[in-house]
């Protein structure tokens, strides 16, 4: 990459096929997820999901009980 800037737009446009022959031969390398496998990675994403949610939902009403008793108290 230094040697392209060094020798302008020419060189750097010269280099464009030798790059899009790497990406091409790195793109050959990548061992891709079976169909089962990107299903169970979506399923357990969305159980995740659904989990933290209702974990969440739950501490947030819990500490807003917690807040309204203490203003309760206060007034």
């Amino acid at each position: 990459m230094a040697e392209a800037s060094k020798g302008g737009v020419g060189a750097w446009l010269r280099n464009i096929p030798t790059f899009v022959n790497q990406v091409k031969a790195e793109t050959g390398k990548v061992v891709w997820p079976t169909r089962r496998e990107t299903i169970m990675t979506a399923v357990m994403v969305v159980i995740m999901t659904l989990t933290l949610g209702i974990f969440f939902f739950a501490v947030d009403w819990a500490f807003s009980r917690i807040v309204r008793e203490l203003l309760s108290l206060a007034s």
